[in-house]
């Protein structure tokens, strides 16, 4: 058709310092995904479940639900290393986190939405790389999924995860008020979404993404 930019094969899973790989059955992935989900600080500010010491069996049904639950389940990685790539043409790199697209059931889809979860291991946290993630994952949402809309929550005490998704460009769209009991005290769940026709206006938004790339000093 003319006038119409041909499209291109591309690799979608790569954003600007990470790269989106499937989560595997192998004892290296059972061991990276318990390392995540043991992390009992770490889950306070992102589970409402009452904290409990995490079994590997449980993180093994974790791990099935990533892989075969989700619309996308992946595990985030560092690039390789040259040296890696020579040894390995597949490799993918460490591992430093887990993120997700949760999927509806089929007389749910569609409404096409989703509702995004991340989880970036503790050393590599304060680096940017959870943003970078959800930036990519909501690319993928609207431009390989074609959905409409992309929700993401946050507990009131988690200062950080609200700022963050705010400056992502989420629009903050109410609270479940005293959602969550911890640590003594009730605390609010706060929705976020964003509508497909947001996120393209913002891709416009060179300026603003590149001063989000710039702020790296937020928990995730």
């Amino acid at each position: 058709m003319s006038g119409t930019r041909p499209i291109q094969p591309i690799n979608p899973f790569s954003s600007e310092r990470l790269v989106y790989r499937a989560v595997n059955n192998t004892p290296e992935d059972e061991k990276f995904v318990h390392s995540i989900q043991k992390d009992a600080e770490s889950q306070s500010g992102t589970s409402y479940g009452l904290l409990r010491p995490e079994s590997i069996k449980a993180s093994n049904e974790f791990k099935q639900y990533i892989a075969e639950k989700c619309l996308l389940g992946a595990i985030i990685c560092l690039p390789p290393s040259i040296a890696e790539k020579n040894d390995d043409p597949n490799a993918t790199g460490e591992p430093i986190g887990i993120i997700c697209l949760k999927s509806n059931p089929p007389h749910l889809a569609h409404h096409r939405w989703t509702e995004i979860s991340i989880d970036i291991a503790r050393k590599h946290r304060g680096m940017g790389y959870g943003g970078e993630a959800i930036l990519w994952s909501l690319w993928y949402a609207f431009q390989m999924a074609g959905l409409h809309r992309v929700q993401i929550s946050a507990f009131s005490f988690n200062e950080s995860a609200n700022r963050l998704y705010k400056r992502l460009g989420f629009k903050k769209e109410g609270k479940q008020r005293d959602f969550m009991w911890f640590n003594g005290s009730w605390h609010d769940k706060v929705m976020y979404g964003m509508l497909e026709n947001e996120w393209r206006d913002m891709q416009g938004d060179v300026e603003k993404v590149c001063k989000f790339m710039l702020n790296l000093d937020d928990a995730l």
